[in-house]
Order: structure tokens, then sequence, then C-alpha cells
């Protein structure tokens, strides 16, 4: 891990602790801020340390960027440990459940010494819980139902943590120099949001020497298992990663073993049996013949099958559509010509108009829409009309500046209680793209959550309904709605639904965006980027679509930017609407 996220890590931890402590706010936020900014900094902290810059990130000062070169120098922050003499991490952890707030368990802490998830439980069976106030039995089954999700989140890993993770250490394999053709394989290859492990795949003559080497590198704290051609390690932040090394002539059928799925195995290995054939991680035979081995691609051949993308490879018709010759040409990032879901410093981002339209350009869009939220966001800074109108000044000034780049003027629009939006139509219809999102209010029942997210679609100036189901992965479930009866009403009125890109939602999931191009509805993929780091976000959008079967046509944010002009003119024009 690098210590921009070390550093980063820490000061959560303080904040979430000071929130345990009921400690200052403005303390608290300016940890929160601090650890946020650290994060998102695309620069190793340690060189801008070395050059006594630290007081240029935003939301470093004086006590905090001395604690950085604390932590630079001496690998620890004093302050952090004598507040976990008062606050446990394993207590800290608990903040993660749904439903249970810093106040809550701090109670729970002092007045029943929990510390820990296995006191959590004990505490919540507790029948005097109840009589204490504002603990009723609703808000105690709400905590066991997110001690469950929570319990899940434990077992496995968001893949915008996993994904960097094994490509870093991909890339220290490769610089091995007795190693070739080095990759990840496994869940992670098949772009599923969350992965229990990291698998990796390398071919080497040595296999020995290449794990003995893996074993050893710094970050590994426990090694599981060290042999001639597998080894296995627990890292920093406990996930286990695991290292075969493969021959040339077998590295296709490893790299198709281990990506799996299971299920598509099952398939594939059903397929073989019928026509006399054997299949392993080594390759396919006939008998004790071997007829392929090296790639991918022959294993699937020596089965008069097509190369299955690894996204598509879930037993999920895609052998069926193989036989009908109908598997879908999925999407690639270099179909997407602009991202139409962002924010700037307006409201809740990090990096100004112009910095996040440089940005795009520089990836090779054509477009990008600044979306920054309404007045109902207040904890994102929501624009009210008077600060929409100075927003849209900046976004002329920037169009003149840039070349190279259309500079969308847009709002993500919330969708109030009773379905309005948040600003009224005389100012939508002023704005390019209405990205319209349900932000608050999660717990209502389906009929008035589905008619509240219906009545907002059916509104004349919207878009795009961003992240539909309002999940965050592994911390809070989606809200319960009708999304059937959601896509329904897109469709009869020529909306878009969004794949959110952020990490922590990918909302839609692969599932449900593969409905919605069932259903012929339009799709965009954004990133909701608040830095212009976020805007590589895209790439586990796209790992999402794939794995629900998207493609080019299907998504509006392929189009050029004249088509998506014309688009964006016809759902306003759309005769429902």
């Amino acid at each position: 891990m690098s210590k921009n996220i070390e550093i980063a890590n820490i000061f959560s931890r303080i904040a979430d602790s000071l929130q345990i402590l009921d400690d200052n706010r403005f303390k608290i936020r300016a940890y929160r801020n601090a650890s946020r900014n650290l994060s998102e900094l695309s620069e190793d902290i340690t060189k801008i340390a070395d050059s006594g810059e630290l007081s240029k990130i935003p939301g470093i000062g004086k006590d905090l960027s001395l604690k950085i070169q604390e932590y630079l120098s001496t690998n620890k922050i004093a302050y952090y440990e004598k507040i976990q003499e008062q606050v446990p991490p394993s207590l800290i952890d608990l903040l993660n459940i749904q439903s249970l707030g810093p106040k809550t368990l701090s109670l729970f802490h002092k007045e029943f010494g929990v510390n820990n998830l296995a006191d959590l439980e004990n505490t919540l069976k507790n029948e005097e819980l109840q009589n204490i106030k504002g603990m009723g039995k609703k808000k105690i089954e709400d905590i066991e139902k997110g001690i469950e999700l929570f319990k899940k989140g434990q077992q496995r890993l968001n893949i915008g943590i996993a994904l960097p993770i094994a490509l870093s250490i991909v890339k220290l394999i490769e610089d091995l120099p007795e190693t070739s053709a080095t990759t990840f394989a496994g869940s992670l290859r098949r772009m599923k949001e969350t992965i229990g492990d990291i698998d990796i795949l390398t071919v080497a003559a040595d296999g020995k020497k290449v794990i003995n080497e893996f074993v050893n590198f710094p970050f590994v704290t426990e090694v599981l298992a060290s042999g001639d051609t597998k080894g296995s390690v627990i890292i920093e932040n406990g996930l286990q990663v695991d290292l075969r090394v493969v021959g040339e002539q077998s590295y296709g059928a490893a790299l198709q073993y281990f990506t799996g799925s299971q299920a598509h195995n099952v398939k594939l290995r059903t397929i073989a049996v019928r026509n006399g054939l054997s299949i392993n991680e080594y390759g396919i035979y006939r008998g004790d013949k071997k007829l392929a081995g090296s790639t991918e691609q022959g294993i699937y051949e020596a089965l008069k099958l097509p190369l299955f993308e690894p996204e598509l490879r879930e037993d999920r018709g895609e052998f069926e559509a193989a036989i009908n010759n109908n598997l879908p040409k999925l999407i690639n990032y270099s179909d997407i010509k602009g991202d139409i879901h962002t924010h700037s410093n307006w409201s809740d981002g990090k990096s100004s108009i112009e910095q996040m339209a440089l940005a795009a350009k520089k990836i090779g869009y054509e477009y990008i829409a600044i979306t920054d939220h309404s007045p109902a966001s207040r904890i994102a800074n929501g624009l009210d009309i008077k600060r929409l109108a100075q927003k849209k000044k900046e976004i002329e000034s920037a169009r003149k500046n840039i070349s190279g780049i259309k500079i969308l003027m847009g709002s993500e629009v919330d969708i109030l209680s009773d379905g309005t939006l948040d600003y009224p139509d005389n100012v939508l219809k002023e704005l390019d793209v209405v990205v319209a999102s349900v932000h608050s209010g999660f717990k209502m029942d389906k009929d008035t959550m589905t008619s509240r997210i219906t009545k907002a679609l059916k509104n004349h100036y919207v878009h795009i309904l961003g992240h539909p189901t309002g999940r965050l992965i592994n911390q809070r479930e989606p809200y319960n709605v009708d999304l059937e009866e959601v896509f329904k009403t897109a469709k009869e009125f020529g909306k878009a639904v969004e794949i959110n890109s952020s990490y922590m939602r990918l909302d839609l999931n692969d599932i449900n965006c593969r409905r919605a191009k069932d259903l012929g509805i339009k799709i965009t993929i954004n990133t909701d980027a608040h830095h212009t780091d976020q805007l590589n976000y895209i790439m586990y959008g796209i790992g999402t679509v794939r794995r629900g079967w998207i493609e080019k046509n299907d998504v509006i944010n392929t189009m050029s930017y004249n088509k998506l002009s014309s688009w964006l003119k016809k759902v306003r024009e759309h005769p429902k609407s």
C-alpha cells in the first residue's frame, strides 16, 4: 500500500474515533477531509513532504503536516496510538454497519462494554436494550440486518480496492527477470464487483525461485504456502493472494481454468466429455493426446466454441448464444466519448470545472458534463439557483479557454420525497443535461419509492436516472423499489438509466443493466467523479456493463457530441413528456 493510502486510512480512523468520542465536529471534519484528499492525491506524499509542500495539499494545515512527517519518519502517529487506547480498532470497524451510527455505538461501548462484533451481537440479545430511548424493536432489527450485510462485506473485497492491488503485484512479478505473461485471473478478471482473493498466473522455468521472491515481497504479512509452482500469502489489508507458476505450453489452459467461473467451467467440461475429450488446467486432451493448452483460444477452438470474453463466463446463456451465433460484441473502453455525470468544486467536488475538462480532454473524450448537486443536497454543498447561474458563467468561460472538448452545463438534481425535482422546470430547461437521483428517504416502502422515481422520470427535462437503486456495496442495501416499473417508465418516456462507475456503487449492477438492455432502454456509463483522478473509475463501470452483455449501441455516451446533442434534444421532445 502506498504511503498516501496508509496515512489517509489513519486519518479516517482518527475521525471515526473522534465521532465515537463525540469530539469537536470541526476537528472530525478536518481529519475526514484530509483523509479524502490524501486518498485522491495522484502524487506520492513522500515526494511532496521532501519538497516541503505538504501545506499546499487542500485540508493539510500545520498540525496534520507534522503528523504526516511523523509517520513518514517513524511509521506511526503517536496521537493515533493514544486514541486507540480509548477506542479500539475493532470498535471503529463497527461504524461500517448500516443503521449503527457513532452515537449509538458510543452508547453501546460505554453502557454495555461493546468493543467488537461479538460484543455487539450479544448486546442486541439483551431485552433491557429496548427500554433505552430511541432503541425500539425496529431499530434493533435494522442493526441486525446491517450486521448481516457487514459480515458479507468482510468476506469479499470491493473491486475498486482489489484491482489496483492486483495490478501493482502483477507489475512486481513482471519485473522479475525469470517471468513472462503475468496476469491476474479469477473473479477479478471477470470484473465481479467484489472478490474473495486475488489469483495471479505467470510463466517461468524456475518456479521455486519466483515463488520465493513472491512470498518475500515487503507487503506480505503471512505466508500460507510456498512451493515449486504455487505461493499463497496474506498481505497488509488481510487479502489472500495466490501465485501460480505454469509452463508456456499450459498457460492458456491454466488461465481459462483459474479465470472461471465454476459454473462456466462445469458446462465447458460437460461439453468436452460429450465430445470424448477431457479438460483441466494443463490442457485439453483426447485420450493421452494433448490438443491445446498454450492459449485460451485453443482450448475453446478444440470444442468448436468462440473465445468467450472473461466477463461473459458465468453460464448465463453464453454457450447458447454462441450456438445461435448471437454473442454480444461487448463495449470497450475506447468506445466511450465522454462522461455525463461529474462534479466540480462548485458543489462537493475537489477539482475546478477547467481541471475536470482538461483531464477529460487528456483522456481523449469529446465532451464532459459538469453535473453538480442541487440545493436539497446540503451536505454536498448543493447549488441554489443564484449559484447555479454563477456556475453557468464559469462554464461559458471554460468553453472559451479550452478547445478540443465540449463542456456541458448540467446538474444532478435531487428527486424529492414526492417525486418532484429540486429545481423548477424553468431552471431545468436551461441545463444541457439533467441527471435525476435519489439522495434521501431511502426507507420508503416499495410503492411510494417506485411512484417517487417514476414521477421524476416523467418530467419533461430529465434525461438520465442516476444510480437507480441507491446501493453502496457492502454498506447499504438498495432501496425498496419496483425496478421493472421504473424500467417500464424509462422506456416509455425515452429516458436513459445510469451505470454509476464509482466502485462503491456500480449501480445498476450487471444483472439489472442486462435487463435494461433486454427492454431496449438506453444506458449511460458515468463516473460520478468528484476529482480528476476519479474519471478513471470508468473502468469499473465498463467491467460491470460488459458483464451485463452491453454493446456500444446500447450506450449514449458512445455517441459523438453531435449525436449526443441530438439525443438530449429528442428526450425533451418526446411525445410522452
